[in-house]
């Protein structure tokens, strides 16, 4: 609850120490106008300090959770476009489709970023369901397709929300895929672009990509394309960090011990002629 002056004064004081965004949680609130509420003022305080703006929003099967639709009004109110992701947005995988029709575009002209979490929202989402269960995760490709930028993330790693977790971002791009039955080439690449170019311009980071002056903050991976590399899960051949390689593992490599057949077999398929 943002309602008291002094929670309000600590989160300045906080964000005045060093604090890049600023975040909340409005379907956690009491009611749906506390949620709202607190949605204007951390977007009001983030437009007053020149912060960021990442809402874990409306991460439920209530389809009537909406916070995400205020996010987006407090957005263009504030000028803060290009400046605001909502995390989560699970709740619109239970909307119907004529209010999304309206919301999708929303996001989009108010210049919002949608962030899913593939592992963790299909593990969570859906429990009270019988059968047919939802999926649970938002809706990717309806986002991508009307132009909002949208990146996979992790969540949680190792704890009791989600205790599988290994910071796989191939795992993640992988799942989002099977989850948003985006199979088409073109969207497994867009898949791969979830968790690596879209979050970077959604972070707005400087520096970014494989140019001459860019930082060489990568991975290099044992595969001949994105797909492969999600196909895959493919193996980091080396981690590198502003410019310094700081880990390596070796290539992955299957053998064969069957008669007449090659002792070393590359178990990536060749490129289709």
């Amino acid at each position: 609850m943002l309602r008291s002056p002094g929670a309000l004064h600590n989160l300045k004081r906080a964000l005045s120490m060093g604090v890049d965004v600023v975040g909340g949680i409005p379907h956690f609130e009491r009611t749906m106008a506390d949620g709202a509420e607190s949605v204007r003022i951390l977007c009001e305080i983030a437009a007053d300090l020149g912060k960021r703006v990442d809402m874990h929003c409306d991460e439920t099967d209530d389809p009537m959770s909406r916070h995400v639709e205020t996010l987006a009004c407090q957005t263009q109110r504030l000028g803060l476009q290009g400046r605001v992701a909502g995390s989560h947005l699970t709740s619109m995988h239970s909307m119907d489709n004529y209010y999304v029709s309206k919301l999708i575009p929303l996001l989009r002209e108010a210049g919002v970023a949608a962030i899913a979490n593939p592992l963790i929202n299909i593990t969570l989402q859906g429990r009270h369901d019988t059968y047919p269960k939802r999926r649970g995760m938002t809706r990717v490709p309806e986002l991508i397709a009307a132009g909002v930028p949208v990146a996979f993330g992790h969540d949680c790693v190792m704890d009791p929300w989600y205790p599988l977790g290994s910071g796989d971002m191939l795992e993640v791009a992988a799942m989002g895929l099977h989850v948003a039955q985006m199979t088409g080439r073109e969207a497994m690449r867009a898949c791969f672009d979830a968790v690596t170019s879209t979050p970077a311009t959604i972070l707005g980071l400087d520096g970014y990509g494989l140019a001459p002056g860019c930082r060489a903050d990568l991975v290099l991976l044992q595969a001949r394309d994105p797909v492969e590399a999600v196909r895959l899960r493919a193996t980091r051949l080396a981690v590198v960090r502003a410019g310094r390689v700081v880990a390596t593992s070796p290539p992955a490599q299957a053998t064969l011990d069957l008669p007449g057949r090659p002792a070393a077999v590359d178990w990536t398929l060749p490129r289709p002629s």
